[in-house]
């Protein structure tokens, strides 16, 4: 499946109100963002127009390249971004429409106390939460996925070969191969927990993939361990999918023990 790219229609949007007060609060939202993480930073501060109200329930979110250029980042910063706040609930896609900004959620949404998320082991422990995840959507994959679903499947392996081949590290390419095998097991809420998962592991991702590159047997088992979960969905074994997932979110922790570490995150001091 290739990588996901939402749609955001309007150039200008909510961006400028007339009152003396919303002007401030603008200038308080714009301006590029110079640090690590930026899609937390981008994230934090479109977070922050929503509850200034700034972008209001039923706004429109501007387009993509908009954001990119408004807040002096990548377009890719921006779809990580977008993805965090969807999974928070604060922003929802129309099909064929854009990113629009919800309705306040009923309760407060699910979320991960960054400062303590600064090793390979704290990004295994959420790993071992998303393995438990991935291994229930396999199954239900197998169970309910159609021909054109497990055809996807098969050309997301592709692109996943295609970003080896051309030296990236893959890592967009793998999750959207997890979240094409989400939508296949029929559950949105799977796809959204994923998606909501994924925020807290993509850096270490990245550097498990770095390292991987220089070691071929590395490749070769991801590419394995992937082909085997979409045969068996294929081949309607719910049992065999369920196991070849959970194995391959062991071999992923594995590889990630060997990679390079994580650089700490500052932690907050204790209260």
């Amino acid at each position: 499946m290739p990588t996901r790219t939402d749609s955001y229609d309007d150039p200008t949007t909510m961006l400028q109100r007339t009152s003396a007060s919303s002007s401030a609060d603008a200038a308080a939202f714009s301006g590029p963002l110079v640090a690590e993480r930026l899609s937390d930073q981008l994230a934090a501060r479109l977070g922050g127009q929503i509850d200034s109200g700034l972008l209001r329930p039923g706004d429109r979110l501007p387009t993509e390249q908009t954001l990119a250029a408004t807040h002096g980042v990548s377009r890719t910063v921006v779809r990580e971004a977008v993805h965090q706040l969807k999974s928070r609930g604060l922003l929802r896609s129309r099909q064929g429409s854009g990113v629009y900004v919800t309705q306040a959620p009923p309760a407060e949404s699910l979320s991960f106390d960054l400062t303590l998320i600064g090793s390979i082991d704290d990004v295994l422990r959420i790993r071992e939460v998303r393995r438990a995840l991935e291994a229930e959507t396999a199954a239900l994959a197998a169970e309910r996925a159609s021909k054109s679903q497990v055809a996807a499947l098969r050309r997301a392996l592709r692109a996943i070969d295609r970003s080896a081949v051309e030296g990236r590290d893959g890592v967009e390419e793998d999750l959207a191969f997890h979240r094409l095998l989400a939508e296949a097991a029929g559950n949105v809420h799977f796809g959204r927990l994923l998606e909501f998962l994924e925020q807290y592991a993509k850096e270490a991702m990245r550097v498990t993939r770095r390292n991987d590159a220089t070691r071929t047997e590395f490749v070769e088992a991801v590419r394995s361990e992937h082909a085997a979960i979409v045969e068996a969905v294929a081949s309607r074994d719910a049992t065999l999918a369920r196991r070849r997932a959970v194995q391959h979110m062991l071999g992923g922790d594995r590889r990630m023990r060997t990679a390079v570490p994580l650089a700490p995150t500052p932690r907050s001091p204790r209260r």
